[in-house]
C-alpha cells in the first residue's frame, strides 16, 4: 500500500476507548474488502513496529481493537492526557511515516475447506435450495465459488465469519436455533457463510460439515484460520469425508 493511499484512508478513522487497557479504531462502517485490507494492513504494520505496553492486535469487520499495558504506556507517554490519546498518536505516527511497500501485502492465506455437502452433514440444504426455487446441487456449486474473505473470529474460538458469498444463496437464520450444531457444521446467515468450530447452539441454516479440526488448544497457532485468510470451499463424498475424519482423529 502507498503512502498516499493510507494517509487517504487515515483520515476518516475514528478512535473510541474500551476500557484502561484498550481502544478501538474503526476504518469504516461497512462489510467491503478494502477496507478489511486496510484493517489488516495496520495490524500488520503495528505487530511489526509495536508501540510500548503493545500487546495485541484484534482484528473486526470495520477495524481493529489495540490492548496495551496500562502501566508502559504510562511510563512512555509523551504528552499529557489519556493513555488512549497516546497510543493515538503512535499509531498515527507510524501510518504517516510508514514506507511505501507495495510488495508487502497483508499476510492472507488461502485455505482450502473440504466440505460434505447435504444428508446429515447439511440438513438444511434442501431448505436452502426451495428458498431459492433451485436444486441443491445449484445451491453447492453457488457456495463453492471463488475465494471468501475472513473479516473476524468471533462467537466461538476459532469460528470465521466469511463474506463474498453469492447473493443467489443468501439465506435467513432459522427462526429457531438448534440447540446443538455439530462441530465442523458449515451454515449459512443472510449473506455470510461460516464454520461452526464446536459442537454448540446455533441459528444458521446448515449446508454441510467440514471433517477439519477448526480450534484446538493443544497448538501454538490453536485456530486454523486467521482474519485476512482466504478460502476456498472444495466439495468431498461422504467417504472422503469419514477417511479425511479417521486420519485427524
Amino acid at each position: 500500500m502507498k503512502r498516499g493511499e493510507m494517509m487517504g484512508f487515515q483520515s476518516a478513522v475514528t478512535w473510541r476507548p474500551l476500557s484502561e487497557q484498550a481502544v478501538m479504531m474503526t476504518l469504516g462502517n461497512r462489510m467491503d474488502p478494502s477496507i478489511q485490507q486496510h484493517v489488516q494492513r495496520v495490524k500488520q504494520l503495528v505487530e511489526r513496529n509495536p508501540f510500548p505496553g503493545f500487546v495485541e492486535a484484534v482484528p473486526s469487520y470495520t477495524g481493529l481493537v489495540l490492548f496495551y499495558d496500562p502501566m508502559n504506556v504510562r511510563q512512555q507517554m509523551d504528552v499529557e492526557g489519556s493513555m488512549q490519546d497516546q497510543v493515538r498518536i503512535w499509531v498515527d505516527q507510524l501510518l504517516t511515516t510508514v514506507e511505501d511497500e507495495d510488495d508487502q501485502q497483508p499476510d492472507g492465506r488461502i485455505v482450502e475447506i473440504p466440505v460434505c455437502y447435504g444428508g446429515e452433514y447439511g440438513p438444511d440444504l434442501s431448505y436452502v435450495a426451495n428458498y431459492h426455487s433451485c436444486g441443491e446441487d445449484q445451491v453447492i456449486a453457488h457456495h463453492q465459488q471463488g475465494e471468501y474473505l475472513i473479516y473476524m473470529i468471533g462467537f466461538a474460538p476459532g469460528f470465521p465469519f466469511v463474506g463474498g458469498m453469492s447473493e443467489e444463496i443468501a439465506t435467513p437464520r432459522r427462526d429457531t436455533p438448534r440447540e446443538r450444531v455439530p462441530a465442523g457444521s458449515v451454515g449459512i446467515a443472510g449473506a455470510q457463510t461460516g464454520i461452526y468450530p464446536f459442537a454448540t447452539p446455533g441459528g444458521w441454516q446448515l449446508i454441510g460439515q467440514t471433517p477439519l479440526t477448526l480450534f484446538d488448544e493443544t497448538k501454538t497457532e490453536p485456530s486454523l484460520l486467521r482474519s485476512g485468510d482466504r478460502i476456498q470451499f472444495v466439495p468431498i463424498n461422504e467417504q472422503q469425508f469419514q477417511k479425511l475424519k479417521e486420519v485427524r482423529s
